[in-house]
This record gives C-alpha cells, sequence and structure tokens, in this order.
C-alpha cells in the first residue's frame, strides 16, 4: 500500500517547510513527507483520492509536489504545485466511473498543453480552461507549474454532456470579458476558502457555480439553463446537509426536507431539475466514499455500514448498479493495476 494512505494518520506531512503544514480545515499532501523513491506512486494516489485516477509520468521517476484540497460549497477546490510532467486520463481511468464533475482550472504559474476532444491548446499564467472527467484527456506541464482546480458538479454548470464537449480544450484568456473578472476571483478564492464557513461559504459557492454556468453558455453562445438563484443557494444548502449526515443511515427525503422547512415534494423537484434524485444522489456520494476506503484489508461489511448501508449485500448490489461489477472484482482490478504500475 502507498505511503499516501499512512499520512491520513499523520499529524503533518512530517516537514518543517511552510507549503506541508497541515491547514485548518483542509488537507495538504506533500511528496516531500515519503522518501523520493516513493514519491511519484504517492502523489499518484494523493491524484486519484482527491481528483480522478489518471497516470502520471516524469522524466526523473521521482516527484517534488504539494496538493492543498479544500472543500467550500458544493465545490471542491485544489491546489496543485507540482514539477514538469504529463498527465494522462485514458479510458482506462474513465471507467473506473470517477468521472463525476467537471474542472475548471486557472493556470496560476507555467504553461500546459492540453489535448482533449479532439483539440489542444496551451494554457499560459490566468488562463481558464474545462476539463471534461467522463473523457480521456492529455495535459503536458513542461516546467514547474501550480494549477488550481474548480471541481464542479456537472449537473450544476446546466449543460448537456454534449455542450459540455464544445468546451473542452479551449483556453479562456483573462484580457476581457467574463474571464477577466473570474480569473483573479477564482485564484484569490483558492488562497483563501478556508476563512469562509456556513451560509457564506454556500453563497460564495453558488455565485461560483453561476458565474462558471454563465461563462460555458457565454462559451457556448447560449443561456444558462440553471436554476434561480435562490433554488441554486438552496440546493447547495440541502447537498452540503447530506455529505454531513452521509454516514447516518437513517438520512431520508422526510428528514432532509424537514431540516430545511420545505416539502418532500419540494425537495423532490430540486433535483429533478439537476436530473437526479435525492436517492441516487446520497447512494452515489457513500458508494465513493466506500470505494476510498475500501483496500485489500478493510472489511467490505464495515466500510459498507460506515457509510449507511445495511450491510454487505445492500452494499453489493448498489455497488454494482452504480458502477457494473462487484466490489470484490474491482478490488481484484485496482490489485491489478498497482502492480502494472509498479512494474513500469
Amino acid at each position: 500500500m502507498s505511503a499516501f494512505y499512512d499520512s491520513f494518520t499523520e499529524d503533518d506531512c512530517a516537514t518543517t517547510e511552510d507549503d506541508c503544514a497541515t491547514r485548518r480545515r483542509g488537507q495538504v499532501f506533500c511528496t516531500r513527507s515519503v522518501p523520493p523513491r516513493e514519491s511519484l506512486e504517492f502523489w499518484h494516489d494523493a491524484v486519484l483520492a482527491t481528483l480522478v485516477g489518471m497516470d502520471i509520468r516524469t522524466e526523473s521517476g521521482t516527484y517534488d509536489a504539494t496538493m492543498r484540497t479544500d472543500r467550500l460549497g458544493e465545490l471542491r477546490i485544489t491546489t496543485v504545485d507540482c514539477d514538469p510532467g504529463e498527465v494522462h486520463r485514458d479510458a482506462r481511468n474513465v471507467a473506473r466511473g470517477d468521472g463525476t464533475q467537471v474542472f475548471v482550472a486557472v493556470q496560476a504559474s507555467g504553461t500546459a498543453q492540453v489535448e482533449q476532444d479532439g483539440r489542444a491548446t496551451e494554457l499560459r499564467p490566468g488562463d481558464l480552461a474545462f476539463f471534461e472527467t467522463v473523457r480521456p484527456y492529455r495535459t503536458r506541464f513542461p516546467q514547474r507549474f501550480q494549477l488550481k482546480i474548480f471541481a464542479v458538479p456537472r449537473g450544476l454548470l446546466g449543460q448537456s454532456e454534449a455542450a459540455l464537449g464544445r468546451l473542452t480544450a479551449r483556453a479562456l484568456r483573462p484580457q476581457g470579458g467574463l474571464a477577466a473578472l473570474l480569473s483573479p476571483f477564482m485564484s484569490r478564492l483558492a488562497d483563501t476558502s478556508e476563512t469562509y464557513s456556513g451560509p457564506v461559504a454556500d453563497r460564495i459557492a453558488g455565485s461560483v457555480v453561476a458565474l462558471l454556468a454563465t461563462a460555458a453558455a457565454q462559451q457556448l453562445d447560449g443561456e444558462p439553463a440553471a436554476l434561480p438563484g435562490a433554488e441554486r443557494v438552496l440546493l447547495l444548502r440541502v447537498q452540503r446537509f447530506i455529505r454531513w449526515n452521509l454516514a447516518d443511515p437513517g438520512l431520508s427525503p422526510a428528514v432532509i426536507a424537514r431540516a430545511h422547512g420545505i416539502s418532500v415534494r419540494y425537495l423532490h423537484r430540486l433535483f429533478e431539475q439537476e436530473g437526479t434524485t435525492v436517492g441516487h444522489w446520497i447512494r452515489r456520494l457513500r458508494l465513493q466514499e466506500c470505494r476510498r476506503e475500501l483496500t485489500d484489508t478493510a472489511g467490505l461489511g464495515g466500510v459498507a455500514r460506515r457509510w449507511g448501508f445495511s450491510g454487505t449485500a445492500h452494499f453489493g448490489r448498489a455497488f454494482r448498479r452504480e458502477y457494473g461489477t462487484s466490489p470484490t472484482d474491482w478490488l481484484l482490478g485496482e490489485r491489478d493495476r498497482r502492480r502494472c504500475l509498479e512494474a513500469s
């Protein structure tokens, strides 16, 4: 098992560097917390746990990188400072089923050569770009770089999958228009996200999503098909409540509606406008958390019950329905993947 997983039990990154200090709310992962020979494997696992699965290649076989990640409402904000290298999310990684979000990245320093959906572009400092996680992409970083990544639930952008595919590998330059507003705002927010909490954090997250939806629609020469502002803020509050109570097996539409002073019918309508249901949204989040915890030594029953499933059978049925395979077969596939990576 990678030293990355051991890092969850440590108080800090085991280094005196300021960049590797544990933050108040978010998490920091630093390759300098492990021996150099383990740095690339550590980084690979950190990226998989925080963003999505992808292959990472460097010329030296070692890697100097730091990741700072935080959650603001429905947004996960991750800043990476890394050595030069190349990342490739291929069809094999996409098939893992972890691409539930759209990434919107701000190139803070260095450059990036992005390829996706048959297009290619170069990102320069200040540029923004959309990355679609349900299709392959490749990005080369020729020099050390910093990238600030906002992971946005795809339903909140108000665009179809086909439309999102027309946004990728296109640089939004900050010389004017909405990109000139978004670039410094998002960059600053990535640096200060931990200073916001509660309703303020939810409102800021809702504003960011609304601006990104507008930017997407502008790129597509359309209007954002989004929920009205008040309903979007309410939806973000509901989703945050669900995340906080995800492990409670008694979490139900009635409980959620009562906690927010709305009817169950209205709650269902909020999620219907996102193209999903309350039950499916909860089940998908629980499965994602279970999959993060599953290891060769973790008991399926314990992991399942910890995240609100009634037992192994209930968990197994939900897992197969969502991912098309059983938890046991998925673990075997992960073991084979790790062996291939170690052999290479």
